[in-house]
């Protein structure tokens, strides 16, 4: 028996609702955390199962399985959400409390919203893809990022933050993502690239321009310096840097950043250490023509960016965050632009990468001999 391909994907997801109250009930009867975590490892065999019924052709791609798993716990993850905030009740409760009490947090709020609309969208759009045979390779790989961001800013902060003491087996559900993920982020990477009809002349012609030729690249690398420069800035802060301007940010304009919950310090250490060093690769792969890897990891980065940014204001303006570290009301709107701004960057960046690729594709033996000519 073989379904469509957009019930495929809606059957099992859907799904979600009834076992999610199922779910509540059974584990309203267990006396320690085990039973949530052998729970969860029953629901995933069955929905296993359910792909085999709906995967039929499919299968050629293995990809599909992960994206229909995936936006199981996308369906999941909007129910804890939806519950937390009060919408609805008497799905989760009993899980959440027992097995994740992380998940109540401001910042588990916010990445259970992320997952459950923009990567569920994603999830949808990219098994719709599958199944007319078209390419979801600049989708995944946002998906890639975002994912990939959440995951280890949340696994990070649960083992150093508060909630270190509260870890039961039901966290090691989590762990296996990691795994898919870096399995599914190679099969991305392998996937081929659209073609892409430039003319030799073309790429020649766009490769021998410098920067100045180049306004709106003159605009990105601008927009990359001042978000670089924000980024090290945070990362001092979180690191308690005794200068006057860090202390008065962190107590006056991000005061979420001292939250003991350490996804937040968790967030700025990743952009320090690992974000930062890409805006420079980008400032770089906009000076000098041919650098072929820079569209593929700025959807990358563009997603990881995007979903962070999300979570990170998300949490400093929600009520569950303690008020002592609640943005204040007199910041908010600097607050809001500064954040958003820097969120926007790096979609840019992806944005002008995907437009107009040809200053990233290798060089072409004419661009090479054009290039001697302008010097």
């Amino acid at each position: 028996m073989q379904l469509p391909a957009a019930w495929g994907v809606l059957t099992p997801s859907l799904l979600a609702i009834p076992v999610a109250f199922g779910i509540n009930g059974v584990t309203a009867l267990a006396d320690s955390p085990l039973p949530l975590m052998l729970t969860g490892v029953l629901v995933l065999i069955g929905l296993i199962s359910i792909i085999f019924i709906s995967g039929g052709s499919h299968f050629q791609d293995p990809l599909y399985c992960v994206f229909v798993v995936f936006s199981f716990t996308s369906v999941i993850d909007l129910i804890i959400s939806l519950e937390e905030d009060g919408y609805i009740s008497g799905f989760m409760e009993v899980y959440v409390r027992e097995g994740e009490p992380y998940l109540r947090t401001a910042h588990g709020i916010m990445i259970c919203y992320w997952d459950g609309i923009i990567h569920y969208g994603l999830y949808l759009a990219m098994i719709t893809a599958i199944g007319q045979r078209k390419s979801y390779r600049n989708l995944g790989l946002f998906w890639l990022g975002s994912l990939m961001m959440s995951i280890v800013v949340f696994l990070l902060g649960n083992l150093i933050g508060k909630y270190s003491s509260d870890l039961s087996p039901a966290f090691l559900l989590n762990l296996p993502y990691i795994l898919i993920l870096l399995w599914a982020g190679m099969r991305l990477f392998q996937q081929p690239k659209a073609l892409l009809c430039l003319s030799p002349e073309k790429v020649a012609e766009e490769q021998c321009k410098h920067l100045y030729q180049r306004p709106q690249d003159m605009g990105l690398v601008l927009v990359l310096l001042l978000t670089a420069a924000f980024t090290f800035f945070r990362g001092m802060v979180v690191l308690d840097c005794p200068a006057d301007s860090c202390f008065e940010y962190i107590y006056q304009h991000e005061p979420y950043l001292r939250d003991p919950v350490a996804y937040p310090k968790v967030q700025m250490l990743i952009y320090m250490f690992y974000v930062l060093p890409f805006f420079c690769l980008c400032i770089y792969g906009l000076v000098l023509p041919g650098c072929s890897w820079l569209p593929d990891w700025s959807l990358v980065f563009a997603g990881a960016v995007a979903q962070a940014q999300f979570s990170h204001v998300g949490s400093s303006l929600h009520a569950r965050t303690p008020f002592p570290y609640q943005t204040p009301e007199d910041v908010w709107w600097s607050f809001l632009l500064t954040n958003v701004l820097y969120a926007l960057g790096p979609q840019l960046l992806a944005y002008r990468c995907l437009r107009c690729p040809a200053f990233f594709l290798p060089a072409t033996p004419a661009s090479l001999h054009m290039g001697k000519k302008h010097q």
